[in-house]
């Protein structure tokens, strides 16, 4: 009973970071992405995301592997890992790599707002395929 209602707990946590995520970054795409401040927040807020989802949704993929519950386990499992490999190698150093020449190269203040872009619609699909599968596929 304990690691279900851990695994739950963690599970509506998660879905509000993912949420606040979402509805705070889809505002930022008014901003041209053309200033050190501008680039600086965003992938502030990136960061911040990816260090909240990694612990919530290692928890939870934790509590539902202890339930019994593999198929949720994995795919908690894999949202933890996305945003491990988002974060260490591929969305924030490529903020950063673009960050520093975007004063200089019009052309990276566009490259950093697809990153944006495609960030919020990985964010956006983790956040249907998890609602998807607590209501579909039933705990």
């Amino acid at each position: 009973m304990v690691p279900i209602v851990i695994a739950l707990m963690a599970t509506v946590v998660l879905l509000v970071w993912m949420g606040f995520f979402m509805m705070g970054s889809l505002p930022l795409l008014v901003l041209k992405h053309d200033t050190a401040l501008d680039s600086r927040f965003i992938r502030g807020l990136f960061d911040v995301y990816y260090l909240a989802v990694m612990p919530t949704a290692s928890a939870a993929a934790f509590g539902y592997a202890t339930a019994g519950k593999p198929l949720f386990a994995l795919g908690m499992a894999l949202i933890a890992g996305l945003a491990f490999v988002q974060r260490r190698w591929l969305v924030i150093p490529r903020m950063d790599r673009l960050r520093d020449t975007i004063p200089a190269i019009d052309a990276s203040a566009l490259q950093f707002r697809r990153l944006h872009v495609v960030g919020m619609v990985v964010n956006a699909v983790q956040l249907g395929a998890v609602a998807w599968a607590l209501t579909r596929l039933g705990l």
